[in-house]
């Protein structure tokens, strides 16, 4: 019992010291050296002693560790960036917080439940992917580039327009167009940026 008690405190002792946000059942595999059957059963009585937690399916996370899921899911699904409303709210852009972490990606788009919280990947083309840095553990688009992901996207009718709606204080207005460049000319976009740039004029 004893030998058992200290075996499984090692094994905690290793997850700790790698100072990860999330583990798969792969990574696992490789930090305990053990085979799948014996690792399931090992994380079966890990997550009913609390101390991992199923994020969601094959992926877990120490009990004593604080759940950031933008920062989860931004590693899971990589490479990727938070943007349109997720980034947008974070800038005081957009007033309403939303339910949904919102993320720009060049793969697939898709949709993933993480600790109750869905997180959404959108695909953009690679050319898009640009204007992003690297800020508290995740990446997250700049705010000029938030907004003209949002634009985008209301452009090929994925998202509302809601201009009217947003607190330009935070865009500058150089960066803003010096980015808006790289984007497709197609009418209902140039639509939108012109309304846009007036507002950053007014």
């Amino acid at each position: 019992m004893v030998k058992k008690r200290i075996t499984r405190l090692n094994l905690i002792r290793k997850l700790r010291s790698l100072d990860r946000g999330f583990f798969t059942v792969s990574d696992l595999e490789k930090i305990f050296g053990y085979g799948r059957e014996i690792l399931k059963v090992t994380i079966y009585r890990l997550v009913k002693e609390g101390i991992l937690i199923r994020l969601k399916r094959g992926v877990y996370q120490l009990e004593f560790n604080p759940v950031n899921v933008e920062k989860i899911a931004n590693q899971i699904y990589y490479p990727s960036y938070l943007s349109f409303e997720g980034a947008l709210s974070r800038y005081g852009i957009l007033s309403q917080i939303p339910y949904t972490q919102t993320f720009a990606t060049p793969r697939k788009s898709k949709k993933m439940i993480i600790m109750g919280i869905e997180a959404e990947f959108t695909q953009i083309k690679k050319e898009l992917y640009y204007g992003f840095r690297y800020d508290g553990g995740i990446y997250i688009a700049e705010p000029e580039k938030a907004l003209l992901d949002q634009l985008y996207l209301a452009s090929r009718g994925l998202r509302g327009e809601n201009i009217d709606e947003y607190d330009y204080t935070a865009i500058n207005i150089k960066k803003f167009k010096y980015y808006s460049e790289k984007f497709p000319k197609q009418p209902k976009f140039l639509n939108l940026l012109s309304m846009v740039f007036d507002k950053l004029k007014n």
